[in-house]
């Protein structure tokens, strides 16, 4: 996909060129001096988005939440077999039924103090005008959301051992930015194009 990003790039370069060459209306070049300016003055302009932040914000919880061994105790993916009579797995399963219920009153927690930020008539959160959306509740969502995750799975993996210091949560979180380096290039490629095609075609 990042070969074929970057080769519709390359052809969109050839083409803005040559409508551009034919004096085709409303098609401006990318290897004019004006294309020029624009793709190397405004390269950063295009990747400084609010989904660039989303997507490392997303990607670190996603990596905590895999290192934390959140995940994998949900009693929906689970695949454990708790029929086992060993005492020291009836005893890891307590233990996890009592993390999960822990995490519960902490999420129930979450939860609330920020509905108490968003639905009351004055709510902090929301915007001038009183509503939702847009408003900085719906600004701060993923960041929010991300949060949230974060502080779930790192109770969790504190109390299951899986961190045993702040280097580990360090270290699940930069796991989660290494798993998301594909799309990081693929948001790259993307975005240039993107910003491209409004140039040569806007």
């Amino acid at each position: 996909m990042a070969v074929a990003l970057l080769l519709a790039l390359v052809v969109l370069v050839l083409v803005s060129w040559l409508l551009s060459a034919t004096k085709g209306e409303g098609v401006r070049s990318l290897l004019s001096s004006e294309g020029i300016r624009f793709f190397f003055g405004g390269f950063t302009d295009m990747l400084l988005k609010p989904l660039m932040v989303w997507l490392l914000l997303l990607s670190m919880a996603w990596g905590c939440l895999r290192q934390s061994g959140l995940l994998q105790s949900l009693p929906f993916i689970s695949q454990k077999k708790h029929n086992d009579s060993s005492q020291q797995n009836y005893k890891s399963y307590l233990g996890n039924r009592k993390g999960i219920f822990l995490l519960l009153v902490m999420l129930v927690v979450y939860v609330g103090v920020v509905l108490l930020l968003t639905i009351s008539p004055q709510a902090v959160l929301l915007s001038a005008t009183g509503q939702l959306w847009p408003s900085p509740f719906s600004h701060a969502l993923v960041p929010m959301i991300t949060f949230g995750v974060l502080m779930l799975s790192v109770t969790y993996g504190l109390l299951t051992r899986r961190f045993l210091s702040i280097a580990d949560v360090c270290q699940s979180l930069i796991q989660g930015i290494i798993s998301a380096a594909p799309l990081l290039l693929l948001y790259v490629l993307a975005m240039q194009l993107f910003g491209a095609l409004r140039f040569v075609f806007g």
